[in-house]
């Protein structure tokens, strides 16, 4: 009969930093990404409208006042 063996003790030393590793490079992509972000923010906030327009970028969420038209005739004619 075969003997088997299975040796669950022993563990390779390749793996001994591969977790830490790998969470130290998920943190520096994540604070390159981050960076990134701030930079085009940073660089379309110096932008004027019609550059933003020129590059197809939508306008900045700004307040807007909408007037229905005939608004003022109501008013009036409820005075």
């Amino acid at each position: 009969m075969a003997d088997t063996q299975t040796r669950a003790a022993h563990t390779p030393k390749r793996h001994l930093f591969g977790p830490s590793l790998k969470g130290a490079a998920m943190m520096i992509a994540a604070f390159r990404g981050w960076r990134r972000t701030v930079a085009r923010r940073r660089a379309l906030a110096d932008l004027t409208a019609d550059q933003l327009n020129d590059i197809g970028h939508p306008e900045a969420d700004r307040p807007v006042l909408n007037i229905k038209a005939g608004l003022i005739t109501n008013l009036m004619s409820m005075r």
